[in-house]
């Protein structure tokens, strides 16, 4: 039994070699004996020139490959070579349902099912995972996806993925563990990923991606090799879905190392010509200093730079370091030496779609032709990830023509650089308010920011548009221009509405990567109207409104004090008439002024700083044409210092002054009006001097022209909330004062047609309390004060936008001035400064 299987089996592999050898020896001629059966679409001709010149078994397999079929079989009868065919349909449409979080286009993009191609079933099991997948990394893990087909005539199929994409599964949990000096919560934080938690419906940074992992795993290296931990490395990073758990868990395990400061610091310089101790100056690491990865980086390319500068194109900076475990301190060398002479032969720019080929290259300080230098090299890579422009960058070499050659591949991937956003919030001083806002930082790839906003609110309405271009004519200066229209209801804090219309130009010069300088020329049209209305009677001295009538009861109470011993004096000044100094203001003023910014910054984080200083500084002059005469500084410093880990201490100083030019008084609009900005627990321009001439306390703020100011804060974490969540407290100090009125004190009433009172003026009397007796006066309080508050904060970093609510208590203010009748009766004050201890400000982004 078993020979004659044999036999057959052999016989079997004799006919098949001896068809495959005569088909191979036939040729074309031979094709004619191949018949092909069950094909109904595709011609016959098609189907043999699958199966000439090759084997029975290959030309099976040839046949399967085209996906055309979805069963191929054949044989050999009686000298003819029987090719039998099962044709795949072909696919009509290919459809999506249940798909809302995933687009239909991004669907369409990875399914290998398409229109007018062949259907096959496994094609259609591989596009189900490829859609799995996709869900997964948008966060929806637990998605499920199947298939249908719908017949159609002449062999034809829809095929139809339904989507279930069930609720997101985003990170669930990322475990730390090897770390010992930092706390998960700390390197967390330093991470763009994030856990779910209860703003998960919000968010999307919970939403697992490797990419966007590994950049955090390159985030936390560095931060690591920053605070001097120069053996620090990630062991490894595992990523598993856990179904039970119905999200992604994160465990990444690191080995931290010791920290090491900087024990000697040395430059050897093997040049002739170039001396090692000129180039110390180009040090940004000294002995004793924490060993910081990113000061090593910026002084091999000063020191590169300045060598090259010096005529030697190309040498190579080395950096050196020897570490001694025992005292904990890293002896670091910087090596300058000749490199081999390697010239650039082409830069070649490749995977930006959209980015411009001169967006990418301008970050390069090289060019074709150039030496080739890697650190300056890397310091091209650093910036071109710092646009924000590309998902990846990654710089490579290869030979160039010669020995000498060399060509330098940037590899990129563009990412949306757009934006629309719709913000909302509510602050004590603007209100519930509500913006949106369309900005791209890479304007038509060309690298370019623009942005259109348009604000609304319950006091407070406008538009702005800006636009900067950070290469200015080649040059590395950011130039842009900005144009505005603002409208603030100030009703609540004084007497007065403003509407500015205006713009500004910009030129910005970085000096180095720490200090910068931005020259500005701005020109704007100030409105300002005094509403006088039967609810808003606030210039109803000067403009009587018809019809309406008040009396006065001796004994009545405004604003809290007895002022019925001023019953002889008109009333019209005690139901919230605005100062003359600021009916002299009504109507346009145009300010055309020129002014510069001098900012120097240490910053770890622009948005949440934790160590470092910042400092600005800002004089502008206003008097090239326009109305407004004057010359103004004004200037902030502020330093940062992690006290402990997530306790963040910070001192700020700000202060300003502005003086009239040209022998004129400033303009009430043109001095400084302050209040919780400078000194928390006071209201909005409720600090400083005030026309006292006015009883009601909210209308006769009328500004200084010097500021000064100081602040000490203390963030931390609140116990027992999650970290992520991005609530912290704080408690805070603040102390400062505003003085120094410079406006004009005594106005013509029969000249500008206003008065604050019905009885007759005379010489101004400063030095009395003349309540409506000198109608062209403005009887001004002018203390320079100190004053003081204490209060803590709570402060939401959250999804929607920063959140703060400040609650504040005054220590020390002025009091105001006390008003007594001729007989002696004490009625009150005015001139007192305003307090408010709650603050509430918000926003949100969605």
């Amino acid at each position: 039994m078993m020979s004659m299987t044999g036999k057959r089996r052999r016989a079997s592999a004799r006919g098949a070699i001896v068809m495959a050898a005569t088909i191979a020896a036939s040729g074309s001629a031979f094709a004619q004996q191949i018949v092909v059966q069950g094909n109904t679409r595709i011609d016959a001709e098609t189907v043999r020139s699958y199966v000439v010149g090759v084997s029975p078994e290959e030309g099976r397999r040839n046949l399967i490959a085209s996906g055309m079929f979805s069963d191929v079989r054949v044989a050999h009868n009686g000298g003819r070579i029987v090719v039998s065919v099962r044709e795949n349909n072909t696919i009509n449409r290919v459809f999506f349902e249940g798909n809302k979080k995933v687009e239909k286009g991004t669907l369409e993009s990875i399914v290998e099912s398409k229109s007018r191609g062949p259907y096959s079933q496994a094609t259609v099991n591989s596009d189900l995972e490829r859609i799995r997948e996709v869900y997964r990394r948008a966060g929806r893990g637990l998605a499920k996806v199947s298939v249908r087909t719908v017949d159609l005539p002449n062999g034809r199929v829809d095929v139809v993925y339904a989507i279930d994409e069930g609720d997101k599964t985003g990170v669930k949990e990322i475990r730390f563990v090897g770390n010992q000096v930092y706390s998960d919560g700390r390197l967390k934080d330093l991470m763009t990923l994030s856990e779910m938690n209860l703003l998960s419906f919000v968010k999307t940074s919970d939403v697992y991606d490797p990419d966007r992992l590994a950049n955090d795993l390159d985030l936390i290296r560095r931060y690591y090799l920053k605070n001097g931990y120069a053996d620090f490395r990630v062991a490894s990073a595992d990523s598993r879905f856990d179904d039970a758990a119905g999200g992604w868990i994160i465990t990444i395990t690191v080995e931290e190392g010791q920290q090491y400061r900087v024990g000697a610091v040395s430059v050897d310089s093997r040049i002739p010509g170039v001396d090692g101790t000129v180039l110390r100056d180009e040090l940004r690491t000294g002995v004793g200093d924490v060993y910081n990865a990113e000061d090593v980086e910026k002084t091999l390319t000063g020191v590169t730079t300045s060598v090259a500068r010096s005529g030697h194109p190309f040498a190579q900076v080395r950096p050196t370091g020897e570490r001694d475990r025992a005292t904990g301190t890293v002896a670091l060398g910087y090596i300058v030496e000749d490199g081999p002479k390697v010239y650039i032969e082409r830069i070649n720019v490749r995977g930006n779609t959209r980015t411009r080929d001169y967006v990418v290259r301008r970050e390069l300080d090289l060019t074709e032709g150039d030496a080739y230098n890697r650190v300056l090299v890397d310091r091209a890579e650093r910036r071109l990830n710092g646009l924000g422009f590309f998902k990846k960058v990654r710089f490579s070499n290869e030979p160039g023509s010669a020995p000498d050659r060399v060509v330098v591949n940037i590899d990129v991937e563009d990412q949306p650089t757009g934006s629309f956003s719709v913000a909302g919030g509510y602050s004590t001083a603007d209100g519930i308010i509500g913006e949106v806002s369309v900005s791209e930082s890479n304007f038509l790839g060309r690298g370019q920011y623009v942005r259109l906003a348009g604000t609304a609110g319950q006091y407070t309405r406008g538009v702005d548009f800006s636009f900067t271009e950070p290469y200015f004519l080649g040059y590395r200066l950011a130039a842009g221009f900005d144009v505005f229209n603002k409208y603030s209801d100030q009703t609540r804090y004084s007497r007065y509405i403003t509407d500015v219309v205006g713009g500004q130009l910009r030129l910005g010069l970085p000096i180095t990567e720490e200090f910068g300088i931005t020259l500005r020329y701005s020109i704007y049209n100030t409105d300002l109207k005094i509403p006088n209305t039967l609810k808003r009677p606030y210039n109803d001295c000067s403009f009587p409104i018809p019809g309406y009538t008040k009396t006065w009861d001796p004994g009545t109470i405004i604003n809290g004090q007895n002022v019925g011993g001023l019953a002889q004096y008109p009333n019209c000044a005690y139901d919230g008439e605005a100062s003359i100094a600021l009916k002299e203001a009504v109507g346009s003023t145009l300010t055309s002024l020129a002014g510069v910014t001098l900012a120097y910054s240490t910053l770890d984080n622009l948005q949440l700083p934790r160590n470092g200083f910042y400092g600005e500084l800002k004089p502008e002059y206003a008097g090239i044409g326009g109305d407004s005469k004057f010359f103004r500084v004004t200037g902030e410093a502020r330093y940062y210092k992690e006290l402990y880990e997530d306790v963040v201490g910070f001192v700020k100083v700000q202060g300003g002054h502005v003086l009239p030019t040209e022998g004129n008084a400033l303009r009430v609009t043109d001095q400084f009006f302050l209040g919780p900005s400078l000194v928390r627990g006071f209201a909005p321009n409720g600090i400083g001097p005030r026309d006292v001439g006015s009883a009601d306390a909210r209308s006769n703020a009328i500004g200084g022209t010097t500021y000064v100011g100081a602040s000490v804060e203390v963030q931390f974490p609140i116990w027992g909330l999650p970290r992520d969540l991005g609530l912290k407290g704080a408690v805070f100090a603040d102390a400062g004062t505003l003085f120094g009125y410079k406006g004009s004190r005594a106005f013509d009433v029969n000249r500008d047609g206003f008065i604050n009172g019905t009885a007759p003026g005379g010489a101004c009397n400063f030095n009395a309390l003349t309540i409506g007796v000198e109608p062209e006066c403005v009887n001004v309080r002018d203390k320079a004060t100190i004053r003081s508050s204490v209060g803590a904060s709570i402060l939401w970093n959250s999804p929607l936008g920063p959140i703060r609510f400040d609650y504040a208590y005054a220590l020390s203010k002025d009091e105001g001035q006390k008003v007594f009748g001729a007989d002696g009766t004490y009625y009150g004050k005015v001139g007192k400064d305003q307090t408010q201890a709650f603050r509430f400000s918000g926003g949100s982004r969605f």
